[in-house]
């Protein structure tokens, strides 16, 4: 019970900390085109933060039960899991990088698993078909969507921003700020609805997931009844009270901000005004919406960062700080790699003290 307590305590860290690493993505550029001071801006994401994480459950599905063999997962896996991607995490949030919770959650989900089963390569789910006749694994659920949701953002900002350039092409520059300053309050609300209905559900899946270990393994079998809510014997849903509590703290995380990121993606990477800033968000929260509907949990940052370069390249290709962008392909790149490689490590560590 004393572990699950700590894995408890660590979904909640990593999911208040994903709401202020990841705020940049949601109020960026509503931020940088200055239609909403950074105060009023953190206040309406965490709102649709919130609203957005009660509207579903089908990725936290896929966290809790698609990715690894939940038969081969331990308490001690899921928290040196959440403690791999909690410190990716803080150490992308020093250096001012929007990496990808989600990829972090995900890496250190699997080198944890691959940890607890010695280096068997067995306990990750990479593809198959469920009961109801969907995909499920790494491949269709993470690694496809990796490359296709970022591909999506910059096609589609890019062609939302040309469309909207034919169609205002007679409007005047003022006219258009004041329309689009207006018009961006609704796509930032849609965004930040669109990171909560992703991200989330992700920190959802993972207490569940814990919940079904804990009940598995008997370490919830001399709980007294009224905490008997505890116990999961199978994967039919998300608990309620799992589901509001990470919406309430990812909202919390989302309301401290995220300054050093939001710096990078709303003022270094490209230089926004209000109409550019509408594209990025709404194209952003319509591949993020349709993505979470199916149960794929994609990066918020990779998607909001490439919805981003695609509005601003139909300016010019030189309107994008390209140093800038390489520097957060990095951090794309290492994020799955590193964090399993922190997650096996730590339960080898685990393992060496006797747990």
């Amino acid at each position: 019970m004393t572990l699950f307590l700590l894995v408890l305590l660590a979904a909640l860290v990593f999911e208040y900390i994903n709401g202020f690493h990841d705020t940049a993505n949601a109020i960026a550029t509503v931020v940088s085109t200055k239609v909403l001071t950074p105060r009023m801006a953190v206040a309406w994401a965490a709102f649709w933060n919130l609203v957005g994480a009660l509207a579903g459950t089908a990725v936290a599905n896929t966290i809790s039960k698609g990715l690894v063999d939940a038969a081969s997962v331990t308490m001690v896996t899921v928290l040196c899991a959440l403690l791999g991607a909690i410190v990716w995490n803080l150490f992308t949030w020093w250096l001012g990088l929007p990496s990808s919770s989600s990829h972090a959650l995900v890496g250190g989900l699997c080198g944890a698993a691959m940890g607890t089963g010695r280096g068997n390569w067995d306990v990750l789910i990479w593809s198959q078909v469920d009961k109801n006749g969907a995909h499920v694994g790494l491949w269709p659920k993470v690694v496809l969507p990796m490359f296709t949701s970022p591909l999506a953002g910059f096609v589609g900002g890019m062609l939302l921003m040309v469309l909207l350039t034919m169609a205002l092409v007679k409007a005047r520059p003022r006219m258009v700020g004041l329309i689009f300053g207006k018009a961006q309050l609704i796509s930032a609300g849609f965004m930040g609805f669109g990171h909560g209905s992703n991200d989330a559900q992700k920190t959802m899946g993972i207490i569940t997931l814990a919940l079904f270990t804990g009940t598995q393994s008997g370490a919830f079998k001399d709980l007294p009844e009224w905490a008997a809510f505890l116990r999961i014997t199978e994967f039919k849903g998300i608990p309620f009270w799992v589901i509001i509590t990470c919406a309430i703290t990812m909202a919390a995380g989302t309301a401290a901000g995220g300054w050093r990121i939001i710096r990078t993606m709303g003022h270094k990477m490209v230089k926004l005004q209000p109409v550019h800033g509408f594209a990025a968000e709404t194209t952003a929260a319509l591949v993020l919406y349709g993505t979470a509907t199916l149960g794929i949990p994609v990066s918020t940052t990779h998607v909001i960062s490439t919805c981003i370069m695609g509005v601003g390249a139909t300016k010019r290709l030189s309107a994008v700080k390209w140093g800038v962008v390489e520097r957060i392909l990095w951090a794309w790149v290492l994020t799955l790699p590193v964090t399993a490689l922190i997650g096996f490590g730590l339960v080898h560590l685990a393992h060496l003290a006797g747990y």
